[in-house]
């Protein structure tokens, strides 16, 4: 007998309005996952965005909350231009643009945030004459795309993103330890490579004035020294720790300095999420009995977590390693098992041939 119904209809038809809110939360994320798989816009069929005009009509503002293959207002839009209602007609006399022309303009002003003369330079190089400064701004403006400088205004992940290649994060924190003289912060300095994630971090000191910050910078030149891509900017809090001759001492190597804005941490999370890895996986287990013994803790964790340790923006490879050639199976008796900071944690090896 042939299906009359789709299962999910029936399944629609029997549920309560309780049930029925749970299966649109579920299809709504369900949608959300696919469509985060798919990169840049999705073009719909003449006949396709008909059937999504035809449904989603009857929502009204529901649509709001649903649809995502686009925003909202090109959903209005496309109902506007369905029904046949035209905009004031330009006083000018002019006509409106091809749909061709105006997804152009869009694509141009959302792939690169140039401005409108920039983007009727694009169009001209391409051939396109009929079209006007004045005719572009219109396009966008009923897009609700902003004027190019409000989109050209740099984002922090652009700037992250740019400079990745050499621009390094640094940032101090401190642990409590057993001295002869009672408990004691000793206070260290972790140097992150943005685009590595390799750390570098100093010993330690309870007393991390000028003097010793402006040491452990040029001890951090020296070790960056000579790499294909040496620093050259590093972006830190404005604790008061990193004082004017820590700036010029990085500044004397060309390596400039770029402090964040106050109370803005997150501006510095790739570094406080390696500081939260080695406190949890490391400091936190111990009971640290002063300087020689944490100095002695942070560098055999710091030599794990360059060469061994995993990384998920390092495709799952430690930070300082080349990705091995890929074979389909290991004899287990070819495979080790390495331990580091007294057995605390481990990695698995391949045995050296």
């Amino acid at each position: 007998m042939t299906k009359i119904f789709h299962p999910l209809l029936a399944l629609i038809a029997s549920a309560t309005d309780k049930e029925l809110a749970k299966y649109v939360q579920f299809l709504k994320e369900e949608n959300k996952i696919l469509r985060s798989r798919v990169d840049g816009q999705i073009h719909t069929k003449p006949e396709e965005r008909e059937r999504l005009l035809d449904l989603g009509k009857e929502l009204g503002r529901a649509i709001e909350e649903l649809i995502t293959i686009v925003s909202p207002k090109t959903f209005y839009r496309w109902i506007r231009e369905r029904d046949g209602r035209k905009r004031k007609p330009n006083p000018k006399g002019g006509q409106r643009k091809p749909r061709e022309i105006r997804e152009l303009v869009i694509q141009i002003a959302t792939t690169t945030n140039f401005g409108y003369t920039r983007i009727l330079g694009e169009l001209r190089k391409l051939g396109i004459k009929k079209i006007s400064r004045q005719t572009i701004r219109n396009i966008l403006k009923e897009e609700g795309i902003a004027p190019g400088p409000d989109r050209t205004s740099d984002s922090w992940t652009n700037f992250v993103e740019r400079h990745k290649e050499t621009l390094w994060a640094c940032d101090f924190f401190s642990v409590k330890t057993v001295t002869t003289r009672g408990m004691r912060d000793l206070y260290v300095l972790v140097w992150l490579c943005v685009s590595s994630r390799e750390v570098i971090v100093s010993t330690s000191t309870e007393h991390p004035n000028s003097s010793w910050v402006t040491e452990q910078a040029e001890r951090f030149l020296g070790e960056t020294s000579g790499r294909e891509h040496s620093p050259a900017l590093v972006m830190h809090d404005r604790d008061t720790k990193f004082t004017k001759e820590f700036t010029e001492a990085l500044a004397r190597q060309g390596v400039g300095t770029n402090p964040l804005p106050k109370a803005s941490p997150n501006l510095n999370g790739r570094c406080e999420r390696f500081i939260e890895t080695i406190k949890l996986e490391c400091l936190q287990k111990f009971i640290v009995f002063g300087k020689r013994h944490l100095d002695h803790l942070v560098g055999e964790f710091v030599d794990y977590y360059n060469h061994h340790r995993s990384h998920m923006e390092r495709n799952h490879l430690p930070p300082v390693r080349e990705e091995p050639d890929e074979v389909e199976t290991i004899p287990l008796d070819e495979i080790q098992v390495k331990t580091y900071v007294g057995g605390l944690v481990k990695a698995f090896e391949r045995k050296v041939a």
